[in-house]
């Protein structure tokens, strides 16, 4: 599956021609939609569409737009009109900082660019294939038969060490894995609290929550501080990401400054690491639910391998298996809400757009609706397979987003997760035990509960 970027149909401008978009209704005093973005939020994002495709919402005193068609959401990040900005950012700057590239927008964010696109070049990944299989591998050997797998920690163990190794070159990352994940779990739920509930001062005060909190964020930074100031001690210059942050210039030619380097680094290790996690717990809970899949992805390997241990050098030809993990992201997407905002008066399927409004998406909601997919709930990995993938709307399915915001990791990400699917199934089945809680944990990322399961050794 690709993911084509064209230039989005010219909006209209013309003011008499534009309407206000619709407001949605089930606001309440205060906390407007708020109140029921933090209660369900998945629910209610799939039922924005049913309203407008452009509707507008209340979060606390804001009025932010939203946006529910895959064509409308294609302009949004297509276009000029629009950076990334907004209520998830805003909540983010906290851990991505101001000048990283997750966060950066014009030139500054197109210099970042060039100085990390290098190490995910498609002709880049191959040099990280003998550390994926490495760690797959390990994954495999490491879990025993019949023991309680903690899927979470798990995921991020080897989310962590796959992106420590291959582009930060970081020694000592088991402890720190454990550390990223426990972190990461707090932060990116009070960080989702303050996007839907933004009530400012009262996340300054001492209460538990907020402590617990800032303590998680702290551990974050200092986690980052630990591994840029082992490289530097080091004297080491390996070819990798981090050795290019310490060499890069900014628009003067001078070095950039330890915060932008900061900011980078957090931005490779904590949301790349939170995601791919993410999407590996998704994919385990696939394996145990749906056996018969996880079966055609051991024949299929089987037949590519004819019975050595799959390597990266197979990844392209294993074609059910890279379905699987596309359809898992489809109907699980790590990422499930996006927010962006207008730099100018403009418009987006004939609504006006005041310059500085908020607007926000979810592609959980995109990837799921029934005007785009058949049987849109179904695990249906077959519906990538070249005959059928033409029948998905554009825009419907845009996991790496797309435009100049597109995740220069994608390869690097789909690589590692389909090396790790196979790797699993090859070796297990997989059964949810007593205690396992598959339901879906909301923060600014997707993930089960409590994931347990246990791994069964195929005969």
């Amino acid at each position: 599956m690709t993911v084509e970027s064209v230039r989005p149909e010219a909006q209209p401008r013309v003011a008499s021609e534009l309407r206000e978009p619709p407001l949605a209704g089930g606001g309440i005093p205060l906390l407007g939609h708020g109140w029921k973005l933090a209660r369900d939020p998945l629910a209610f994002m799939a039922g924005l569409r049913d309203h407008g495709d452009v509707v507008r919402l209340k979060l606390g005193p804001k009025t932010v737009y939203a946006v529910t068609t895959p064509d409308l959401t294609g302009s949004l990040a297509l276009s000029p009109d629009f950076k990334i900005d907004g209520p998830l950012w805003e909540s983010l700057e906290g851990l991505l900082g101001k000048e990283g590239v997750a966060t950066a927008n014009g030139p500054r964010h197109r210099r970042q660019r060039r100085t990390i696109q290098p190490a995910f070049r498609l002709d880049a990944i191959p040099a990280y294939g003998p550390i994926m299989e490495e760690e797959a591998h390990a994954l495999t050997e490491r879990w025993q038969p019949g023991e309680t797998v903690d899927c979470t920690s798990e995921s991020f163990r080897i989310a962590v060490r796959i992106a420590a190794r291959c582009l930060l070159r970081g020694d000592y990352m088991d402890e720190r894995a454990e550390r990223l994940c426990n972190a990461l779990a707090t932060v990116f739920r009070g960080m989702y609290r303050r996007m839907v509930i933004p009530l400012g001062p009262l996340y300054k005060l001492p209460l538990p929550a907020n402590r617990e909190f800032n303590r998680a964020l702290a551990d974050l930074h200092l986690l980052v501080d630990e591994i840029v100031a082992e490289r530097r001690a080091s004297g080491q210059r390996p070819d990798d990401l981090l050795t290019a942050l310490l060499e890069a210039k900014d628009e003067n030619g001078d070095p950039i400054g330890e915060q932008e380097i900061h900011d980078q680094v957090v931005a490779i290790v904590t949301p790349g690491s939170e995601t791919v996690a993410s999407t590996i717990m998704w994919l385990l809970h696939v394996l145990a639910e749906h056996p018969e899949h996880a079966d055609r992805v051991c024949a299929e390997v089987e037949s590519v391998t004819g019975g050595r241990p799959v390597a990266f050098q197979d990844v392209r030809s294993l074609r059910h298996t890279n379905n699987v993990v596309v359809e898992a992201m489809r109907l699980r997407p790590a990422v499930w809400i996006l927010t962006r905002r207008a730099v100018t008066d403009t418009s987006l399927g004939g609504y006006r757009i005041p310059a500085g409004a908020d607007i926000i998406y979810s592609p959980y909601a995109i990837q799921r609706d029934a005007k785009s997919y058949a049987d849109n709930l179904e695990f249906d990995p077959d519906r990538w397979l070249p005959e059928r993938v033409g029948d998905v709307p554009k825009y419907a399915m845009s996991p790496f987003s797309v435009g100049n915001r597109k995740c220069p990791s994608d390869h690097f990400s789909m690589a590692q997760l389909t090396l790790i699917t196979a790797a699993l199934s090859t070796k297990y089945r997989f059964e949810q035990v007593p205690g396992s809680n598959d339901a879906t944990r909301v923060g600014i990322t997707l993930r089960p509960q409590k994931l347990l399961l246990r791994p069964v050794p195929r005969d």
